[in-house]
């Protein structure tokens, strides 16, 4: 591990996560394991199995390893936030700021170093005991140093509080503009819609003088076609009276040269010997026929 910089402590405790990684990676496999023995007790105890029952086998076994691996990799992200918890928790007792590169997680070079490091060192190293012990950041020593650095924290504390309360004095009057530009826009907002409703209602106003304005012409000429309709009428009338009048006195005249004719006169005297001959009948048949 000398070619990440890291000092023997630091070594040490890389050493101790890569045996716990190791330790759940070997038993997520004996799990995985155990699942294809199980597949092999319980399943395959024929000679023969059609297309169906093999596939059924294999989502099966597909279905619980593929939950197996999923519940080791979000197993093994939620170890990594908790081991950078415990790291970011003692950097922030001192006031450090720590970041990460998360490019470098895939960078392939350094990824061949620690597996190099898995195969050569990782078997022989030694992890000190003594170096386990401390569950913090060690201490700067407290020399000079360290005076110089509580001295600095508290100028930095001192200068934040400061900045802090500069920070809600400038919220404060940030809120007293924002309620100001609120009331400011809802005020406009107010004048727009009164404005609104004013051209609205102008509108509607000059709408109802138009219809108003159509109704009357509308009237208007409805009055001077019934006028017109009823003189038509009145003149029609008068019309067919004469035409009737024309019409009677036609037929009286038709009627009048028609008894004038021989062909009238002839009819006559045969309607009126017919009826004699009609008389002479009857009065033949009472003298026969008295009772009837």
């Amino acid at each position: 591990m000398a070619e990440f910089g890291f000092n023997e402590h630091h070594q040490n405790e890389v050493i101790n996560y890569m045996r716990f990684a190791r330790s759940k990676m070997v038993l997520r496999l004996k799990t995985i394991d155990s699942c294809f023995e199980e597949l092999k007790d319980s399943r395959l105890v024929e000679e023969t199995f059609t297309v169906d029952e093999v596939k059924e086998m294999l989502d099966g076994l597909q279905a619980v390893v593929r939950g197996e691996v999923e519940m080791e990799l979000i197993n093994t992200a939620h170890t990594n936030v908790l081991l950078l918890r415990q790291l970011f928790s003692q950097a922030e007792k001192f006031y450090l700021r720590l970041q990460s590169d998360i490019s470098e997680l895939e960078n392939r070079e350094l990824l061949e170093q620690v597996a190099e490091f898995e195969k050569t060192d990782f078997k022989t190293a030694k992890i000190n005991q003594e170096t386990n012990k401390p569950k913090l950041l060690a201490p700067l020593n407290e020399g000079g140093v360290a005076e110089l650095l509580n001295k600095e924290i508290a100028r930095l504390q001192e200068e934040n509080d400061k900045l802090k309360s500069r920070l809600r004095t400038l919220e404060s009057q940030a809120m007293s503009a924002l309620d100001e530009r609120t009331k400011a826009e809802r005020a406009l907002k107010d004048l727009q819609k009164v404005r609104g409703e004013q051209q609205e209602l102008s509108s509607l106003e000059d709408t109802v003088a138009a219809l108003r304005e159509d109704y009357e012409r509308s009237l208007s000429a409805k009055s001077a076609s019934q006028k017109d309709l009823q003189e038509n009428l009145i003149s029609a009338k008068h019309e067919l009276l004469r035409v009737q009048e024309q019409l009677s006195l036609a037929e009286k005249e038709l009627d009048k040269k028609f008894q004038q004719t021989a062909a009238y006169r002839n009819m006559k005297e045969i309607l009126t010997k017919k009826n004699e001959q009609i008389k002479e009948i009857r009065k033949r048949l009472q003298r026969y026929e008295p009772n009837e």
